[in-house]
């Protein structure tokens, strides 16, 4: 059954300006295994800006938003597997979260152009 849908859409200069003020936006939004990630990519701020809209689809999908403070959004990490599907892989409260609600699946897509990024997250319990 399906508990919650999330999407949502960020401007990759509004990602790349606030991280280019110094590391605390950083820190607090992304995981080291993000940021190792995106760092290695040919444009890094298109992949930190997917990474964030998936972090907002999930909590919008939750129903929580970011403004209730329960889960962090260095709590939420999106990796990929080999093939490169993304998946979410969530620790702290997020994971307290995911295991009270016994959810049995979270799906996530991402995509992102020189401009844009955009997300979507299904939760399935």
């Amino acid at each position: 059954m399906i508990y919650g849908i999330g999407t949502d859409i960020v401007e990759v200069d509004r990602i790349a300006v606030k991280m280019e003020k110094g590391t605390g936006f950083r820190d607090l939004v992304f995981t080291p295994h993000e940021k190792n990630y995106c760092e290695a990519q040919v444009n890094p701020f298109e992949s930190y800006a997917a990474r964030f809209a998936a972090k907002e689809a999930f909590l919008k999908a939750m129903g929580t938003g970011w403004g209730h403070g329960k889960i962090n959004f260095n709590e939420i990490e999106v990796r990929n597997e080999e093939t490169g599907k993304p998946l979410l892989q969530l620790i702290g409260n997020a994971a307290s979260c995911y295991n009270e609600l016994q959810i049995k699946q979270i799906l996530v897509s991402l995509s992102h152009v020189k401009t844009m990024a955009v997300a979507m997250v299904v939760i399935e319990i």
